[in-house]
């Protein structure tokens, strides 16, 4: 059998210490190598501090991921973090697609609680039924897919989760989003906004499509676009599943 290096691809949840797994939690504690984006590295260097910690800004991925399994090579388990869920929009998957390079060393994801279920908690129930999760960043995916893809949930009366929706160089991007769904959408359709998620600063808002297109975000901030059900329901954002029509 061979002798295989082991690292955990760990979500850290979207606030680190108080809304991480048990298991997240534990795979730290046990890995003497931590690497990650700076910013989530930040998030947990006070309570891990006797770790040996490698970080890169972003846009530095794959020089991220290689040190990692430079690390697992030379005999030391290592966690990747990633904030919320490791393989939603996280690293798990460029991970595994750089792991034929190295057949020495496994790899587990350890699961963490991801945005659109930690800001949908704190606004009430918005995603009790079906709903799309889409990025508004065009780093990596063209902005006329991301287009073709919002049409497409919005056509189908998906509620729709929206991550990373604005930037210092993308300030417009959830404005051209919210014009793009009003020619579907009711602009009075209830919509939700949570920012800095389990962390300090921690807001929650519930406002229309119309007041939403004219609302500043950043990177922090995670968008809820309801359906045409969704409701407001004292200060909560709530799309009911149907169960009061059987």
């Amino acid at each position: 059998m061979r002798d295989l290096r082991k690292i955990y691809i760990v979500g850290i949840g979207p606030g680190a210490k108080k809304q991480m797994t048990l298991r997240a939690r534990e795979v730290l504690k046990r890995c003497p190598v931590i690497v990650g984006y700076t910013v989530y590295i930040d998030l947990i260097r006070e309570e891990y501090p006797d770790k040996v910690y490698i970080s890169t800004p972003m846009r530095q991925e794959i020089k991220r991921c290689r040190a990692a399994f430079e690390e697992a090579e030379k005999g030391m388990d290592t966690a990747v973090v990633c904030s919320g869920d490791a393989g939603i929009y996280g690293m798990a998957g460029l991970m595994y697609e750089l792991s034929g390079e190295y057949p020495q060393v496994e790899l587990e994801v350890i699961p963490g609680i991801t945005a659109a279920s930690g800001g949908a908690a704190l606004l009430g129930a918005p995603l009790t039924h079906d709903f799309a999760v889409v990025s508004l960043s065009d780093l990596l995916t063209p902005w006329e897919k991301i287009e073709k893809r919002l049409i497409a949930a919005v056509a189908t009366d998906f509620v729709i989760c929206i991550y990373n929706p604005s930037s210092k160089k993308r300030a417009a991007y959830l404005e051209r989003a919210c014009s793009l769904m009003m020619e579907y959408k009711d602009a009075e359709t209830v919509c939700g906004i949570v920012r800095n998620i389990g962390r300090e600063g921690e807001s929650v808002r519930i406002l229309s499509l119309r007041e939403l297109k004219e609302t500043k975000t950043d990177m922090f901030t995670t968008v809820f676009i309801g359906n045409s059900e969704t409701r407001k329901i004292g200060n909560h954002m709530v799309t009911p599943r149907g169960y009061h029509n059987e």
